[in-house]
């Protein structure tokens, strides 16, 4: 099983999981001329895709999803509120008919031979979720855009060989930028984005003796970098109630332009 986010931020995301036959990625929120050439550092192309997992409507999440839909076909798997959020905005114009497969929080389905189990998140969407991916002992999460956490996350999280977790703002460069009042109240509420605090509170919970890689995403261009991101969570970690330490693990952070190198289990 690999995971690799081919690219990962507040202008756009996209991780690519797979095994040996199965590849998806997990949103689409970079061009499809972008996400061909993530696939093919991975030795891949765009048409050895088994299908497209979307956590939520938002355009750095779905922007190269109507290109890449027309193009090659590929199943899109996202919940029935996400999917009518996409259809009513018209934003990717018009897409082939039966692409979509609905998709249920808790309930699990298969891509492959890949395991997905949906769970639900706390953020300013129609039906956002995340993802738990398994391939028989090797399991992956991808838990960004949530506002909050709480024991339905940990529990969702739990038992992970390699995350890739929101680590999104800096709250004092957040408190003291240039982003209108209400939008930093969005993002600072329950339902927008984790802080590097919060991020490395929840790490905390999550950290075990299989955890073999972690990877903090979706961080801001505005708001953090990617330095202070890895060091604030890394010491929520060594300062936590837990029994390891940051140093104990392989932590990095995934880049907003260019790919991360690939984990594999």
């Amino acid at each position: 099983m690999r995971l690799c986010s081919i690219a990962s931020g507040s202008s756009g995301n996209c991780i690519y999981v797979g095994s040996d036959s199965t590849h998806v990625l997990v949103d689409t929120g970079i061009s499809g001329k972008r996400v061909e050439f993530g696939l093919n550092e991975l030795d891949l192309s765009t048409r050895d895709l088994t299908g497209i997992l979307i956590t939520h409507e938002h355009s750095d999440h779905i922007r190269g999803l109507g290109v890449i839909a027309r193009k090659y076909q590929i199943p899109i798997y996202a919940t029935e509120g996400t999917i009518d959020a996409i259809c009513a905005s018209g934003s990717l114009g018009k897409l082939p008919e039966n692409i979509f497969h609905k998709i249920r929080e808790d309930e699990a389905f298969g891509v492959g031979d890949l395991t997905v189990k949906p769970f639900a998140i706390s953020h300013d969407a129609a039906q956002p979720v995340g993802f738990r991916l398994e391939q028989g002992e090797h399991c992956v999460g991808i838990a960004t855009d949530m506002g909050i956490y709480d024991e339905y996350i940990v529990r969702q999280l739990s038992g992970l060989n390699a995350l890739l977790l929101e680590a999104n703002h800096d709250v004092n460069m957040l408190q003291v930028g240039k982003y209108p009042y209400p939008l930093k109240r969005r993002i600072l509420g329950e339902k927008g984005h984790l802080s590097n605090e919060t991020a490395g509170q929840l790490l905390g919970r999550l950290l075990n003796d299989h955890m073999q890689a972690v990877l903090l995403g979706h961080l801001s261009r505005e708001n953090n970098y990617e330095a202070l991101a890895y060091e604030t969570v890394c010491a929520e970690v060594t300062m936590g109630d837990n029994p390891y330490k940051a140093g104990d693990f392989d932590i990095s952070v995934a880049h907003r332009e260019q790919a991360s190198r690939v984990v594999v289990l």
